[in-house]
């Protein structure tokens, strides 16, 4: 007997309630505008870089963004306009939120996620794109059938094959496991991941991949490899300002390469 998870899913089957709908009520409740949100916006899980941005001023309110659970701030970086939503931690909140970005108008989401070291490439923190994300969470089965991993798309990852060679902080490329339970993390799952070649542990990237493939939306995981599970003291350091400088630097790289190689709807 198939669990509950994987019955009665009918994957070319439209959903009855959409984020569409969910956002009319809310502007109706909430007496919210009709405007757009940027064309790219960030899923910042831990909030570092909304609270670095406020800190410094350069963030504003989004006052179009109807989402019932969230705030949407709007910046700019090198004359680029960028969104950012913050605290959207875990696989079913992070794709609600991106189906919310994506039926107000943004073109392109990345998500910035802080993780944990499986297979060490160097002393943390640093940042891992994730090519491929294994599917230990519930969201992913929803939007695609069952199969190991959910992948980021193959022209966005040709993109982003030479984006960050001028970055001081080193981005590798890998897999990650997106895991449900942070605190079932037992030797055992880690060592199958790491059996498995796989980097680090998020909670995001494949529901987030899976959803992209099944919509036809354009979405880019980062992994901010910063911890590892706090088996050592002094764990979770991410650098000056919670890593955000260096996280948006990333960013930047990123769009810069999505737009020239054209594969981000100009």
């Amino acid at each position: 007997m198939l669990p509950p998870l994987l019955n009665d899913k009918a994957f070319d089957e439209a959903s009855v309630f959409t984020p569409e709908n969910l956002l009319r009520e809310a502007r109706r409740q909430n007496g919210t505008g009709n405007g757009r949100v940027p064309d790219i916006c960030i899923l910042d899980p831990d909030g570092d870089m909304v609270r670095f941005l406020r800190s410094e001023g350069r963030a504003r309110r989004n006052t179009d963004w109807a989402c019932y659970h969230t705030e949407l701030y709007d910046f700019e970086i090198d004359r680029q306009a960028l969104g950012v939503v913050g605290f959207a931690v875990g696989a079913s909140f992070a794709v609600l939120v991106a189906e919310e970005l994506f039926a107000s108008g943004c073109r392109l989401v990345i998500s910035v996620t802080s993780s944990g070291c499986i297979v060490e490439k160097g002393e943390p923190p640093y940042f891992v794109l994730i090519e491929k994300a294994l599917r230990d969470e519930g969201t992913s089965y929803h939007y695609l059938p069952p199969a190991e991993y959910a992948i980021l798309n193959a022209e966005l990852d040709r993109a982003l094959s030479r984006a960050f060679e001028e970055l001081a902080t080193k981005v590798y490329r890998g897999t990650s496991w997106t895991t449900d339970a942070p605190f079932r993390e037992t030797d055992t799952a880690i060592e199958a991941a790491r059996e498995r070649g796989i980097l680090c542990v998020e909670m995001e990237a494949a529901a987030l991949y899976a959803m992209a493939e099944m919509r036809g939306f354009p979405v880019i995981c980062f992994a901010h490899v910063t911890n590892q599970m706090a088996r050592i003291e002094g764990d979770f350091e991410k650098g000056e300002a919670g890593g955000s400088l260096q996280a948006l630097q990333l960013i930047v790289a990123a769009v810069s390469a999505v737009q020239h190689a054209n594969q981000w709807p100009q």
